[in-house]
């Protein structure tokens, strides 16, 4: 086995033009995720999770989206200069994606067992009878009721959460190497989004594939997810083993999100918040973007943007307050 990591981004950067103005999206950043691996990004609405998954599939749209810099590999191949005929061989193939709005992602003319089909036939070899077969195993595999007759019912004629699961299929359908599941349990009630996460991982057990699962739910994230990657305005506030990063958060606002689960031992408590709003993607910020609503913010952190350090192996953070003894 090769110890190339499976997936590596580099220093991404991603813009929109927008009204004539470029709006940083996602800038510098940077992760590797390993085979048979889960890594977990969090953060708040806005803050470039969805972004970064998208730039990986290469699915930005151009314009207004444009790639200001960075790169992508998966197995060692730059994915942004590959030509556009080998990256449609990868999407549905080797890499798998569960996007976040199954409705606008399903083709809303052809039912939902064909574009299963029609990605076993192209990526896997199978002629029509036998992805049909499959297609209803893998319905049935994600808990679709009654999937011999759901097989041929439209997306229109399922609810959010059968979408869901159509849209779970259709990502596992030929065994990809890489899984990027952008908030994949988002419409379930809690058993499925159980029996979701527990498909996934068996997925990633079976094939040692990876798994970069984009989610706001830290329960998710405790539950299976062996990295973690922060994402604030953007960026990457904090890196970490799952472990670590739950035992002794060291940035901020990853601190904030902590004491902003609720805990079954908290009684009626009210439930902490972080002050203040996500700035704007155009806003010209020369310091630390969560600046201006950290309580431990000096006059350093609004004048100097702070690097991604290490602190620990594995363990990295950008802020110049690090390490906060507070968090332990």
């Amino acid at each position: 086995m090769t110890d190339t990591p499976l997936l590596e981004v580099d220093d991404l950067a991603v813009e929109f033009r927008i009204g004539g103005r470029a709006q940083r999206a996602v800038s510098g950043v940077s992760f590797t995720l390993e085979r048979g691996r889960t890594l977990g990004v969090v953060g708040e609405s806005g803050c470039g999770k969805s972004v970064t998954s998208l730039a990986i599939m290469r699915l930005v749209p151009q314009p207004p989206g444009h790639y200001a810099g960075g790169a992508i590999r998966f197995g060692g191949t730059d994915l942004l200069s590959l030509p556009e005929r080998e990256m449609r061989r990868l999407r549905g193939g080797r890499i798998g994606m569960i996007f976040q709005e199954p409705m606008t992602s399903l083709n809303p003319v052809y039912t939902c067992g064909d574009q299963i089909v029609e990605s076993l036939r192209v990526h896997s070899g199978l002629d029509r009878r036998a992805a049909r077969e499959r297609a209803v195993e893998l319905l049935d595999l994600v808990g679709l009721p009654s999937p011999k007759s759901r097989v041929d019912d439209y997306p229109h004629q399922l609810s959010g959460g059968q979408r869901q699961r159509v849209m779970i299929a259709l990502a596992l359908a030929n065994d990809p190497d890489l899984l990027i599941a952008d908030e994949p349990t988002t419409a379930l009630d809690v058993t499925i989004q159980a029996q979701i996460l527990d498909l996934m991982g068996d997925l990633r057990d079976r094939t040692g594939a990876a798994v970069l699962l984009v989610t706001h739910d830290l329960g998710v994230v405790a539950q299976t997810c062996e990295d973690v990657v922060v994402m604030y305005a953007g960026r990457i506030v904090e890196k970490a083993p799952t472990g670590a990063l739950f035992a002794d958060p060291q940035h901020p606002y990853t601190i904030g999100l902590m004491a902003a689960v609720p805990r079954i031992d908290a009684g009626v408590a009210r439930l902490a918040t972080i002050p203040g709003s996500v700035p704007p993607p155009w806003a010209r910020i020369a310091g630390c973007r969560f600046a201006s609503r950290c309580p431990l913010a000096s006059e350093r952190c609004r004048t100097e943007d702070p690097p991604l350090r290490a602190l620990a192996p594995g363990h990295a953070v950008a802020c110049w307050h690090a390490p906060i003894e507070e968090a332990a």
